[in-house]
This record gives C-alpha cells, sequence and structure tokens, in this order.
C-alpha cells in the first residue's frame, strides 16, 4: 500500500476531535470489557485489522478470555455471552451496517430493556465512535503493530 495522509500529522484538529470522543467514552458508565467488546465487533464487521488488533489486547489486559475474543463474530452461535451483551452486539450490527436495515425498533427496544436511558446513548456513541475509528485506519492505510 502506498503511503497515505497521516491525520494527526496533517490535521491535528480533526484527531483531536476524534480523540476527545474516545475519552469522553472512558469516562461513561459503559462496562470496559462491553466497550471492548463494540469496538472488536464493528471493527470484524468493517474489516479493520488496525482496531481489531488494538482492541483485542486492550480487552485481554481487562480480563477478557480468548474463548468470548474468537466466538465474538459467531456471538449468536455461542453460550458465552449474556443478555445485556447480546443486545449491545445486536445494536453494534445494526449501526455499524446500517445501510441495511438501519436500526429496527426491536434490536433499540432489547438494548434499552437492559440499559437506562443514558447509557443507551453512551452504548451507541461508543459504536459511532468506533465506526469513525475504522474508517479512518482503513482509508489512511493504518497497519496494526
Amino acid at each position: 500500500m502506498t503511503e497515505r495522509v497521516q491525520i494527526a500529522k496533517e490535521i491535528p484538529g480533526a484527531y483531536q476531535a476524534m480523540s476527545g470522543l474516545e475519552k469522553y467514552l472512558g469516562t461513561t458508565s459503559i462496562d470496559k470489557q462491553l466497550l471492548e467488546l463494540i469496538k472488536i465487533r464493528a471493527s470484524q464487521i468493517n474489516g479493520c485489522a488496525f482496531c481489531i488488533n488494538m482492541h483485542t489486547k486492550d480487552a485481554r489486559s481487562l480480563g477478557e478470555t480468548e474463548q468470548r475474543i474468537y466466538a465474538l463474530s459467531a456471538w449468536r452461535d455461542t453460550p458465552y455471552f449474556t443478555k445485556e451483551e447480546r443486545a449491545v452486539l445486536a445494536l453494534t450490527e445494526a449501526v455499524t451496517v446500517i445501510t441495511k436495515e438501519h436500526v429496527p425498533d426491536a434490536v433499540y427496544e432489547e438494548v434499552a430493556r437492559y440499559f437506562e436511558s443514558k447509557q443507551v446513548g453512551e452504548i451507541i456513541m461508543a459504536i459511532i465512535t468506533i465506526n469513525g475509528w475504522n474508517r479512518l485506519a482503513i482509508s489512511t492505510g493504518m497497519m496494526p503493530e
């Protein structure tokens, strides 16, 4: 791949704005392991090798198991995820592939069963943020270490 623009270097204000969203997410009530599952799943769907590499490492450092990380792409067919996690993963998929069905009411309502309104907003912002990072990393050719 040819060298591409380095956003952090060329337009640092934009990069700092994205980083600000990420920093905000660290202050929310979202469980940190759940936040990493969101990041990994969206990154899998988007095919972002850089982000998958980063967030699987981050998840492990928070105590996430290898079994759950490996099974994440097939979460519906495993017993490893709670009802709350399943609801969030379904929402992550719906927001990530929003052009397919938008976000079905049933998917949104399932998340709302388990989380307060503010938390639902935080989860949606987490999904939006990782999708933004995925697009930045993919379009600029960021490679995993």
